[in-house]
């Protein structure tokens, strides 16, 4: 068996552990009493809980962005994040900081043994088929009764919450093995949206809505898509049109705003046109 410890840490790590516990310091004197500050006094995981996803997606933002000094700096308010919510546990007695940072190292000790205890040869592809099955045995030893649906967080995005819970449902074999068949189904959802929007009933149509975001969520899957990405490159992509389309109005004197349907479709199709004449360039 091999030596399961880690490596002796480098003079980086040492540096980054005397950080984190000067981090810690501060976030208790902010949550001391009298002498703390009165907002970080009066917050809960509840109301932090908004913060930490918040600051989640601007890691994501600064990464898409390839921006390392903003990256730097939202890597440091997550931190940050944790930092709040082991201070408001330690308080309650629940745990602390020390007991987050161990039962993850020993959760990656134990997902990894390939690494840490009998190495070989796997590839990426099944490191990630283990990884999946060694979560799924942990759930299963959580109680006998659990769902495989168990666990797949309520304050994920819902794009991604689809995905996850449809991905969940295919490890038990409830899926589609081919891509043909959704697409029938996104036509049935498109008829049935279609159906409530006639009849005018509100809820059935946000109702329908959502079937069909949850089917192109699985379609995306089935495809090999991150739903989430896509559409977050799709919002990226929209953006940057619209905004060329109205620079394009400002350059030819005529404020964007202004210009009925059929013009600033004209003005899309441009940006569009330009678009394609730059990439076959």
């Amino acid at each position: 068996m091999s030596d399961t410890r880690p490596p002796s840490p480098s003079s980086s790590h040492l540096a980054a552990g005397s950080a984190f516990a000067r981090l810690l310091q501060i976030m208790q004197a902010l949550r001391t009493p009298q002498t703390g500050c009165p907002w970080d006094l009066e917050q809960d995981f509840s109301t932090i809980a908004p913060y930490t996803i918040e600051e989640a997606y601007e890691v994501a933002d600064a990464i898409e962005r390839n921006n390392m000094p903003e990256l730097r700096d939202e890597l440091g308010d997550l931190l940050f994040q944790v930092a709040f919510h082991s201070q408001m546990a330690d308080e309650a007695g629940h745990f602390t900081a020390a007991d987050v940072a161990e039962a993850i190292a020993q959760k990656m000790v134990r997902r990894h043994p390939h690494v840490f205890d009998q190495p070989d040869d796997r590839d990426a592809d099944g490191q990630t088929v283990a990884w999946e099955e060694m979560k799924a045995a942990e759930r299963a030893a959580k109680g006998a009764d659990r769902s495989v649906l168990d666990d797949v967080a309520l304050a994920l995005p819902a794009l991604m919450r689809a995905e996850k819970l449809q991905k969940r449902a295919a490890r038990v074999g409830f899926d589609w093995t081919e891509p043909e068949p959704i697409f029938d189904k996104l036509g049935e959802e498109t008829e049935e949206l279609k159906e409530a929007m006639a009849s005018g009933d509100q809820t059935a149509v946000a109702e329908e809505m959502g079937d069909m975001l949850f089917v192109c969520a699985n379609l995306a899957r089935r495809l090999g898509v991150d739903p989430e990405i896509a559409l977050r490159a799709a919002n990226s992509k929209f953006e940057r049109r619209f905004r060329a389309m109205e620079a394009l109005a400002s350059e030819r004197g005529e404020a964007f705003g202004d210009l009925d349907l059929e013009a600033q479709e004209a003005l899309w199709q441009a940006v569009k046109q330009k678009e394609r004449s730059k990439t076959e360039i």
